[in-house]
C-alpha cells in the first residue's frame, strides 16, 4: 500500500543536497540493487534535479478503435486525470512499457503540471515538442523523442497503480530523487533515513574529495579509515563549508 506521509522540507533538502550515486550506494547499503532507472534523460539539463513522490500513469499498447484524435466532447481519461490530480510536489511517473512511438505528453499538458505546481516527470517513453519542453523550468525525464501524439500508438488505462519504468518498480508514493544521472526509485517508508543518510555521506565525500586535490592517496582516504574520519569529524567541528 502507498505511504501518503507527505515528505518532510528536510527529507527534501537532504535528497537535493544528494546525488542520485549517494542516493544509489545508500540503496545498495539496505539491500537495493535495483532501484536505478537508467536511459531516461532530462530534456532541460538546467532543470535536472528533482524529488517527489510518486503519482503514477500507466499506458498500455494503443487500439485503432480506441484511440482517435482528440475532441471537446471525450469522456475523462487517465491521462487527463493525471494531469489534473497529481498533487502539486508530487512526481508524474508515466509507465509506457517502454514504448517511444508516440509521446506520452506534449508542451501544453507538461506546461499545465507546471502550472499546477507538480515536481516534475519521469517516463519510460517519449516525449513530444521537446525543444519547448527543453526550455520549461520543470524536470521532465523521458527516454527519447517523438512526434506523434500518445492516442497513435498509446492508451492510458489508470492512475495510482504500481508501474515498471525502465525495469524499475514504482509504487505510488515512492520517493523519486532525479538528477543528469537518471533517477532513483526510493520506497517512502525508508525515504526519511536514506535522505538523512546520502546528505551525511554526500558531506563526507566533500571532504574526501577536498583531500584528495590536496594530495592524499586513495587507500585510507576513499574509503575513509579512522585517521581520515578524526580528521573529517574535526573539519566539521572547525565549521567549514559543506561544500568544501
Amino acid at each position: 500500500m502507498p505511504n501518503e506521509a507527505p515528505l518532510s522540507t528536510e527529507t527534501v533538502k537532504n535528497f537535493l543536497y544528494a546525488s542520485t550515486a549517494t542516493v544509489s550506494m545508500q540503496m545498495l547499503k539496505r539491500g537495493f540493487r535495483n532501484s536505478a532507472v537508467n536511459g531516461v534523460r532530462p530534456l532541460n539539463p538546467k532543470a535536472a534535479r528533482l524529488v517527489g513522490p510518486a503519482y503514477t500513469l500507466r499506458y498500455i499498447p494503443g487500439r485503432e478503435d480506441l484511440d482517435k484524435p482528440p475532441t471537446p466532447q471525450d469522456p475523462p481519461s487517465a491521462q487527463r486525470a493525471a494531469i489534473e490530480e497529481t498533487p502539486a510536489g508530487h512526481v508524474l511517473v508515466i509507465g509506457t512499457e517502454g514504448s517511444t512511438r508516440a509521446g506520452t505528453l506534449g508542451d501544453i499538458l507538461a506546461l499545465r503540471l507546471k502550472v499546477r505546481g507538480v515536481a516534475g516527470v519521469l517516463s519510460d517513453g517519449a516525449m513530444r515538442d521537446t525543444p519547448v519542453i527543453g526550455k520549461l523550468d520543470l524536470p521532465v525525464f523521458c527516454a527519447a523523442a517523438a512526434a506523434p501524439p500518445s492516442m497513435n500508438h498509446l492508451h492510458p488505462v489508470e492512475v495510482q497503480a504500481p508501474v515498471g519504468i525502465c525495469g524499475v518498480p514504482v509504487y505510488p508514493g515512492d520517493v523519486i530523487v532525479a538528477d543528469e544521472d537518471g533517477a532513483i526509485v526510493v520506497p517512502r517508508h525508508i525515504a526519511d533515513e536514506v535522505a538523512r543518510d546520502s546528505f551525511e555521506q554526500e558531506r563526507l565525500e566533500k571532504f574526501v574529495a577536498l583531500r584528495v586535490r590536496q594530495g592524499k592517496p586513495i587507500p585510507g582516504t576513499y574509503p575513509p579509515n579512522d585517521e581520515t574520519k578524526a580528521a573529517y569529524r574535526a573539519w566539521l567541528e572547525a565549521g567549514e563549508p559543506v561544500d568544501g
